[in-house]
């Protein structure tokens, strides 16, 4: 970085490990073919129904696909490379020292889908208007004190503070909204507000505008073909269909029969037993539909059923626990997973931020300045989740879970665990996902033989979506992706300002000092090795405090595809299958008339 008396340094990308894998001259990313053939149409499926075209809004249900098709940011992601980010709507950025602010200018080209050029105003426009509206904005660009124009085409956005490495690459991923649309009004005549759902055609700067859309059921993407950006190295060879198509469906098991039909091109599976035997239909047989497993880097998200701690039954960690201890893993994984996952036992998974051993060194330093506030297990004992490796296993984890609902006043009457004031202990699983409904009905069963009341119910996305954000619900499956390089996004999942915001991703509820301090000391780490030793450290404190009854996964991403795509040789590791096919494959138009054939 540039020290203060010199000439700032230009970056053509910033890394928060190491360097960029890529120069300033390079010409495309090794993971694309950069001469892929445009065309086509790509048709995905989505679960559920959407009734906003804003994907700010605060409150409903976006439309799939506006963030990473319809809107650009300052900088980039590149697919094969944690914690990287290279330059888009900038053409530069720079950065002083102590990170106490970042630099960008803009580059002349980029412009809206409405032909106006993207200039400074439209930025700090950006910042200001989102952090307003949502509160999932507001606590990521807490630390961002202001954005302002310091130059022609140039921005700089000034931090309340040095140290912060994350938030140079934090502004960077900025979407860019214009100014002109938000502050206009809308076809009804009344003032636009980024803040409120719209079915409403909003403009972009990505490489796809919408085509056409119906509320709820389907919205269709075109390909910008004079997309401003097509040339850059940093977008060369992606975005290759001509249209993207995805359709609405009601449950998996209806969107599944539509796949079969080929009516949906790409199916990445997520149920075990759909894997097992869900695939002895005529096109598989035939070859026109072939399952793959794909290779994955990334760090495993956390999932689990997480417990609303606003609730007042599971605000003793003892209860917490007692329903990690109910929970058969090995069981459930044989009889309903046909053995295919592994248990999650990090916030952090699959990577070098996992808490393992013993804390130690800086971990154990980091550690002992919230001693006061965090299970003495922490610095003692390793945390494992409990393994059933024989019915005995099980029979000894439920008496322990027994023991542990009466060391919080918990006992049995008449069959059903009550306290001291007469309240029974009861427990709702609020399901978005039918699939899940399985599993929980039979962990039902060991949480009944305990004495725990149980009741599931299945709504549909919407409702979810709202008895989510008002956390309205005793037990959700929640799901917590991470990078692996933590940051500001730790505020919103566990922070205590979170907690109390309506939408806001701490589902949880956490409001635990020790936590806050651990996130700010993740965000302000003077280097990787203090981010790790303070990731680590947080993770261990997460897990003995029990705040889920953490799920599985699986080392490998399972799909399915009609045969008719292409893909480059070398497949980035970094990101899922399917933002791999939307930015990266295409139609291969040979094998696409080999099909028709077969299929005629």
């Amino acid at each position: 970085m540039a020290s203060a008396n010199a000439e700032p340094i230009r970056h053509h990308a910033l890394s928060l490990i190491g360097a960029p894998k890529f120069k300033a001259d390079f010409q495309h990313f090794d993971w694309v073919n950069p001469n892929a053939p445009k065309g086509g149409i790509l048709r995905q499926r989505a679960i559920g129904s959407f009734d906003t075209l804003n994907a700010f809004a605060t409150k409903g249900s976006s439309a799939v696909g506006l963030m990473r098709l319809l809107h650009a940011t300052l900088m980039t992601t590149s697919l094969d490379e944690p914690s990287t980010d290279y330059c888009l709507i900038a053409e530069w950025v720079s950065v002083p020292k102590d990170f106490s602010s970042a630099t960008f200018k803009l580059r002349p080209e980029a412009r809206f889908h409405d032909g106006k050029h993207i200039t400074p105003a439209d930025v700090v426009f950006s910042l200001d208007a989102l952090k307003a509206a949502s509160p999932q904005y507001s606590l990521y660009y807490k630390n961002v004190v202001k954005a302002e124009q310091t130059g022609d085409h140039q921005v700089t956005f000034t931090f309340d503070r040095p140290g912060n490495r994350e938030l140079p690459q934090v502004v960077g991923a900025l979407p860019i909204v214009p100014k002109h649309y938000w502050e206009a009004k809308g076809e009804d005549g009344q003032p636009r507000d980024i803040a409120r759902g719209s079915l409403e055609m909003p403009i972009g700067a990505g490489p796809y505008r919408i085509k056409h859309m119906e509320g709820g059921r389907h919205i269709y993407y075109e390909r910008v073909a004079g997309w401003w950006a097509k040339d850059l190295p940093v977008a060369r060879g992606q975005w290759n269909f001509d249209e993207i198509r995805f359709t609405y469906y009601r449950d998996r098991l209806a969107a599944f029969e539509e796949f079969k039909a080929g009516k949906t091109d790409f199916w990445p599976e997520s149920s075990a037993k759909g894997w097992a035997m869900g695939y002895d239909f005529d096109a598989v047989k035939r070859g026109l539909v072939k399952k793959q497993y794909l290779k994955t880097d990334q760090l495993i998200p956390m999932q689990g059923f997480a417990f609303n701690l606003r609730r007042k039954q599971f605000q003793d960690p003892r209860v917490r626990q007692a329903f990690n201890l109910a929970y058969d893993h090995e069981f459930a994984n044989r009889n309903m997973f046909f053995g295919q996952y592994e248990r999650v036992g990090s916030y952090f998974e699959n990577s070098e931020l996992k808490a393992t051993g013993l804390p130690s060194g800086l971990e154990l330093e980091i550690l002992e300045s919230v001693r006061g506030g965090v299970p003495p297990e922490v610095l003692t004992e390793e945390y494992k989740n409990p393994v059933n490796l024989t019915p005995e296993d099980f029979r000894r984890h439920m008496s322990t879970a027994h023991k542990l609902f009466a060391q919080a006043g918990w006992k049995p009457k008449d069959s059903v665990l009550t306290n001291a004031d007469g309240e029974q202990l009861m427990v709702e699983f609020l399901l978005v996902q039918p699939d899940f409904e399985r599993l929980v009905q039979l962990y039902r069963q060991s949480l009944e033989k305990l004495g725990v009341k149980v009741s599931i119910r299945v709504v549909d996305s919407a409702q979810y979506r709202r008895r989510v954000d008002t956390f309205d619900f005793d037990i959700v499956v929640a799901q917590f992706a991470q990078s692996l390089s933590p940051g500001n996004e730790q505020r919103e999942f566990w922070g205590t300002e979170a907690a109390g915001k309506e939408g806001s991703r701490n589902v949880i509820g956490i409001k635990n000092p020790a936590v806050d301090a651990l996130v700010e000391h993740i965000i302000f780490a003077k280097d990787r090795t203090e981010l790790v030793a303070a990731t680590r450290a947080l993770d261990r404190v997460l897990l003995w405090n029990h705040y889920l009854v953490p799920h599985f996964y699986s080392p490998f991403e399972r799909v399915a595809l009609w045969d008719k795509l292409g893909r480059p040789e070398n497949l980035p590791t970094h990101a899922s299958s399917l933002i791999q096919v939307l930015q990266a494959w295409w139609i291969d138009k040979d094998a696409a008339n080999r099909l028709d054939m077969a299929r005629q």
